[in-house]
């Protein structure tokens, strides 16, 4: 549509056509804010259809005082304003003034207003086309062109569905603006003028027909995000004095308690209070396998509790949970453009005034230089001005990027702009933080290697008896992997640096390092060579003494079992990767190791990351970090794209990473640069029609083999297949293989 690609529908508080093309009806999602009052104001504007639009109404609103900011939703017809006035009363007129029509998003209208306006189309639709194919029938039969016959029908039909687009051209021309009302406008009457009558109604039912059909194609583009919303239940069944009651999830408040049943979706965010279960968090983190959840787990809204009965502490109301954040940053991403969009918006606007004026002089230069007839070239000049729009293109790229950035979050990748989806290709380089994101972060008993002549179910009683009186997570480690009755434990004394001495039963019993068997004298070749190699394992190995070593105990951060394969899928990508941590070098080197890792960094403190980080994206090009902790924030401030793990249920991750990874699976920092890759190439293809189709019948004009009515069919063909081939994006591809048990569940070794 051109680089005013306006419609040609009413508003919507039209009663004709007030759905067609692009209108979205309002949606519950955040992006609308609050709907009025100071602060912000979301405006449903119909004739906002592409780049031009949006500059014009940049153009009158940035210099209201008290204008504060705008952010614009192309696909959804939508600006929303930041001010501080009084009344968004000067807004309004400043918009109206442009000959547009802005209504306040009511949120809880939208949807049914949206459904029988679609039906009122339909109808006008067809019988404008019953009326326009009518006259050229009439034509075909016999009937002169310029007959009463064929000029009644023609009318009748141009009246019934072109009456808004001729209106919003004169719009158009009264401000001096360039959009394809005016376009369709000049070419209807310049048709009628020279006696085409049935041609005229035709090429304006066509138009409305394109409209309609590309109305409901992007419909299922804002259907990708509207539908995380509205996962979640409208009502919960909350605690009250007397039993559970089910209450609007609006009118829950926060610290109330709710139930969620097996095979229930959970309503809203909260942590689990109560009960057991697993739950499917597809929803929110792309990951088909159920979690387990028990006591303190969090849990999302529109998740899926599978089996026992969970009583939930919600801690998040209704529009504030994590499904509402996502909803709200994919579509609030939309006004971060691609560069392929910002390409397109500005090549649109050149071209459609550049063709205008091809147009001129295509009606005037022929006949004043003698080669042809007024009427043959006149036509062709008409034929050319609905060549002009160039609706394919503009729509081709912020359904695309739609599209690509719901199928993303889909898969639990939150995308924060068009930019971020498309540049994400481009990342040569990838750091990774250590724990937490290539390891589970939380220790974990990996080795018991048994020295003497206890059971290993002896040595863990012991051990975690004893180290249940410690606070270190080595200590915690050791007691979380023991799961039975705990000894009395007498005498319990710290040894600063080395371990701990306590007595059972009346034996005293020594836990302690390296160092302290060592001191000890209990460090024998054996006992040397075991911890050394556990050691070189990058795992804190732990001695069980008393007059004799017992047995060794090893504790480590693991690996995640999905980091090496991430990591190769990133090298497969042609993607070098770096390990950066706070870990000591020797702990760093051998989880690298274990990743397929080369370059390993260790010994960092977060200003160590950020200079790396700095040399890296000026010496490696395009770079990105990804890391899961406050100590990673300046360095995923500074990389090229910065990369949050495990993001689900994180206000901060979500709102200032560049990508969050919902779930903690390593492989889907490859998988986006795969989404961003396939987004790019369907960016380019639908670009390359859009273009191509233009030339081709840009030819036919001028060699005089094209109608208006082929020039309407060929751009409305080239929109829908542009359209077709971006919402191919909202599918599901099989990037990856899914782990057959929970990936973030270490496995605990004994015995080795």
């Amino acid at each position: 549509m051109s680089a005013e690609q306006d419609h040609g529908h009413p508003p919507a508080t039209s009663t004709v056509d007030a759905d067609k093309c692009c209108v979205a009806p309002s949606i519950a999602t955040p992006f609308a804010g609050p709907s009025t009052g100071v602060g912000v104001v979301t405006y449903r504007v119909e004739e906002l259809d592409c780049a031009t639009e949006e500059n014009d109404l940049r153009a009158v609103l940035t210099p209201l005082p008290g204008v504060r900011s705008l952010e614009f939703d192309l696909v959804g017809r939508r600006v929303r304003v930041r001010h501080e006035l009084a009344s968004p009363e000067p807004i309004e007129a400043a918009i109206r003034e442009l000959g547009m029509r802005p209504s306040v998003v009511v949120e809880a209208e939208g949807a049914e207003l949206s459904r029988s306006l679609s039906r009122r189309s339909i109808i006008v639709t067809v019988v404008a086309g019953v009326l326009a194919v009518g006259s050229e029938v009439a034509v075909i039969a016999g009937a002169d062109e310029q007959s009463l016959l064929v000029a009644v029908l023609a009318l009748a039909a141009i009246a019934l569905g072109g009456r808004d687009t001729l209106r919003k051209g004169f719009q158009a021309l009264r401000s001096l603006r360039m959009t394809m009302s005016l376009l369709m406008s000049v070419a209807v009457i310049g048709a009628i003028a020279i006696g085409q009558w049935p041609e005229a109604a035709v090429v304006i039912w066509l138009f409305g027909v394109a409209e309609l059909i590309e109305a409901l194609s992007l419909e299922r583009a804002r259907n990708a995000i509207r539908s995380l919303v509205g996962l979640a239940p409208e009502t919960a069944s909350v605690r009250r004095e007397g039993g559970w009651v089910s209450v609007a999830t609006g009118d829950v408040p926060l610290d109330a308690v709710i139930q969620v049943k097996p095979g229930e979706r959970i309503a809203l965010d909260g942590r689990v209070s109560s009960g057991a279960s697993s739950v499917n968090q597809a929803p929110i983190t792309g990951e088909s396998i159920p979690v387990a959840k028990a006591v303190g787990d969090p849990v999302f809204a529109g998740t899926i509790n599978e089996r026992g009965t969970l009583e939930i502490t919600v801690t998040a109301a209704k529009g504030e949970g994590t499904l509402d954040r996502i909803a709200r940053s994919i579509q609030e991403a939309q006004a971060d453009k691609a560069p392929a969009q910002r390409f397109v918006d500005r090549f649109a606007a050149i071209y459609t005034p550049a063709v205008f004026a091809m147009a001129i002089v295509v009606a005037v230069v022929p006949v004043v230089t003698g080669h042809g007839s007024f009427h043959d070239w006149f036509y062709r000049a008409l034929v050319l001005l609905v060549l002009a729009c160039p609706c394919a293109l503009v729509i081709s790229t912020p359904v695309t990027v739609v599209s690509g950035l719901g199928g993303a979050a889909r898969r639990g990748i939150l995308i924060k702009g068009g930019v971020h989806l498309e540049n994400a290709r481009k990342i040569r380089t990838v750091a990774l933080d250590k724990t937490g994101t290539l390891t589970h972060g939380t220790p974990v008993l990996t080795d018991l290697v048994n020295l003497g002549e206890l059971t290993e179910d002896e040595v863990l009683r012991i051990t975690a008896s004893i180290e249940a009186l410690s606070e270190h997570p080595v200590a915690h480690a050791i007691v979380t992997a023991y799961h039975g009755p705990l000894d009395t434990v007498e005498g319990f004394e710290a040894i600063t640096g080395r371990g701990v001495r306590a007595s059972i039963a009346g034996t005293v019993y020594t836990l302690g390092n390296h160092r302290l068997a060592e001191e000890t004298g209990m460090c024998s070749p054996e006992l040397e060579a075991i911890l050394e190699r556990l050691e070189n394992e990058a795992k804190t190995a732990i001695v069980l003494m008393n007059a004799a070593p017992i047995a060794v105990l090893a504790v480590a951060d693991t690996l995640r079992p999905n980091s090496r394969q991430a990591v190769d899928d990133l090298k497969a990508l042609g993607v070098t990767t770096i390990m950066l941590t706070g870990d000591n070098q020797r702990t760093a080197t051998a989880i690298a190791h274990q990743a397929g890792i080369d370059d390993a960094r260790g010994d960092l403190l977060p200003d160590d990351k950020l200079r790396i980080i700095t040399e890296l994206v000026a010496t490696a090009g395009p770079v990105g970090m990804v890391g899961d902790g406050v100590n990673d924030a300046p360095a995923l401030a500074k990389a090229n794209l910065g990369i949050a793990m495990g993001a689900a249920g994180t206000d901060t991750a979500i709102e200032t990473a560049d990508i969050a990874l919902m779930d903690d699976d390593p492989r889907k920092i490859a998988e986006t640069i795969r989404i961003s890759a396939h987004t790019a190439h369907v960016l380019w293809q639908n670009i390359s029609i859009a273009l191509g189709v233009k030339v081709i019948f840009l030819v036919l004009t001028l060699a005089g083999t094209a109608s208006l009515w082929i020039a309407v069919l060929a751009d409305m063909g080239a929109s829908l297949v542009v359209i077709a081939n971006g919402l191919r994006l909202l599918r599901r591809p099989a990037h990856g293989t899914r782990a057959n048990a929970r990936r973030d569940t270490p496995t605990t070794v004994t015995g080795r």
